[in-house]
């Protein structure tokens, strides 16, 4: 938490994903941000794994947190 004179403000890491982000593609959970040149894309594992290849080239960065998956399936 920072505090600028009698503001308060609290910093959350942007690059986390959440069950709230969604697949850009269809809706699903989000397990992959794409971060590029003109903005991020969200996708799910399904999708990350269609389009990962073509977009790996032109991102600024890739957050990959599709091994979840199977910690999550794995419980």
């Amino acid at each position: 938490m920072w505090l600028y004179g009698n503001v308060s403000t609290t910093v959350i890491d942007p690059v986390q994903l959440t069950a709230s982000d969604r697949c850009d593609a269809c809706g699903a959970r989000a397990y992959v941000r794409v971060e590029l040149e003109s903005g991020s894309l969200l996708f799910c594992g399904h999708h990350a794994n269609q389009h990962l290849d073509k977009l790996s080239s032109t991102a600024k960065h890739i957050h990959d947190e599709r091994s979840l998956l199977s910690e999550e399936s794995a419980s």
